[in-house]
């Protein structure tokens, strides 16, 4: 649960923050920098160490920046930004491991190669309301699921947990434990030589904030909402084939679509 503090509109503690806000965006106060101490900001305004206190903890909140114990606070390290977008399924990027972000939001901005990595975590588990309703099967019927944690450059972005029949993922390599993308080509091509090749994918998005343990595992700061996203996969006669649910750290992604208005 995140806690807010409450600050009044003319409080000595808003114009606090608001300057040190702009330092921030301005860059005077560049990521990684250090913030003035409690009783630095005390003196330079003359007010209370607890309102000094309080103004750290509400730009702790929204995101802007970390502490660390016994060091103080620090402007919030910024991370290069990947679009999302249809082409991403493409099939001739089902091998590939490299990912390009960019600096900012805008895709103007400077470019980086980023080197993506996963781990895997595969077992059969019982099917919940949303996965059966899917994969066609029974609620509490067995299921194989697939977990990652995707990294970029060693930095966790997201995580991604697949859904599969097992009569149509068993003796594959999508069963296989080992870290990277599943065989020689990723899990869409398994899919494809089984002759279930993936056609259609429908996206739903979901902004909300993270639990506890989903801020553990992608190292978010206090404040960040998540994206969580539900894919579902299907073939060209309309088999679903794949169910999953995403969980994407909402500072280091921009979804972009660009399609036709329909009639």
């Amino acid at each position: 649960m995140v806690m807010f503090v409450h600050m009044d509109s003319h409080s000595p503690a808003r114009r606090i923050a608001a300057d040190l806000r702009t330092d921030i965006g301005t860059g005077h106060l560049p990521p990684g920098a250090k913030l003035p101490s409690v009783r630095d900001l005390a003196e330079r305004y003359n007010v209370s160490r607890t309102t000094a206190s309080k103004v750290l903890v509400q730009l702790k909140t929204e995101g802007l920046v970390t502490t660390r114990h016994g060091s103080g606070a620090y402007v919030r390290e910024s991370h290069p930004i990947r679009r999302l977008g249809p082409d991403r399924y493409a099939r001739h990027r089902w091998q590939q491991t490299t990912v390009q972000a960019f600096s900012s939001e805008i895709s103007e901005g400077e470019a980086t190669e980023q080197q993506g990595h996963q781990t895997q975590d595969v077992s059969l588990v019982p099917a919940d309301e949303a996965v059966a309703t899917a994969l066609g099967v029974e609620v509490e019927s067995l299921v194989y699921e697939r977990a990652r944690v995707m990294t970029r450059e060693g930095t966790p972005t997201h995580t991604m947990t697949s859904y599969y029949r097992p009569s149509d993922v068993e003796g594959t390599p999508l069963l296989d434990p080992s870290p990277g993308i599943a065989g020689p080509s990723g899990g869409f091509q398994v899919l494809s030589d089984r002759g279930l090749s993936p056609q259609e994918i429908t996206e739903d998005l979901y902004a909300r904030m993270p639990t506890a343990e989903e801020t553990l595992l992608l190292d978010l700061p206090p404040g960040e909402p998540v994206v969580e996203l539900r894919r579902t996969t299907r073939t060209a006669d309309g088999q679903v084939v794949e169910y999953a649910r995403g969980v994407h750290a909402a500072s280091r992604f921009v979804w972009s679509y660009t399609f036709a208005v329909p009639d």
